[in-house]
């Protein structure tokens, strides 16, 4: 399985939103993580339709969480990003070829298609089970207590000193 980077930048963003108290310009938070202004704001884009950010039109305006982080879980954005498909999708190739099996003997999903539905049901279920709280957690864990206030601290004062 592979995600496109715009998975790990909302996902950095939606943590480092828990640490903010204004509305967050899509701006500064490219700054913060010194990425691509216009490829973040597409990933933002992308978490605000499925409702998991909402902007803040104004001189304040920004990015928001819409719910608590313990309600949004690393799947939501995943989904959100790269969309909700399958890792796999089966094109029954057991019936092409010399030996190909009659559509109407394929009652069931070949081997394969049941491994790799299996693989990507696991994969999303461990997803599902990780909430953006349990991110923040283990920021704090990881990088101190006190990682997050100053990062907010610092999305916030773009936004009270209008920069």
């Amino acid at each position: 399985m592979k995600l496109s980077g715009g998975v790990e930048w909302a996902l950095h963003c939606c943590v480092v939103l828990t640490a903010a108290t204004d509305p967050v310009p899509a701006a500064r938070l490219a700054e913060l993580h010194d990425v691509s202004p216009s490829y973040l704001a597409k990933q933002l884009q992308a978490l605000s339709r499925a409702g998991l950010v909402k902007s803040v039109q104004g001189k304040t305006g920004g990015y928001v969480l819409t719910r608590a982080a313990t309600e949004i879980t690393v799947l939501d954005v995943v989904q959100a990003v790269d969309g909700a498909s399958p890792a796999f999708t089966c094109t029954e190739i057991r019936q092409r070829g010399p030996f190909g099996t009659p559509p109407e003997e394929c009652v069931k999903a070949c081997p394969i298609a049941r491994a790799m539905g299996a693989a990507d049901a696991a994969w999303r279920a461990s997803l599902q089970g990780v909430s953006i709280a349990d991110l923040v957690g283990s920021v704090r864990r990881d990088s101190g207590p006190e990682a997050l206030p100053r990062i907010g601290d610092w999305l916030n004062s773009a936004t009270t000193s209008g920069g």
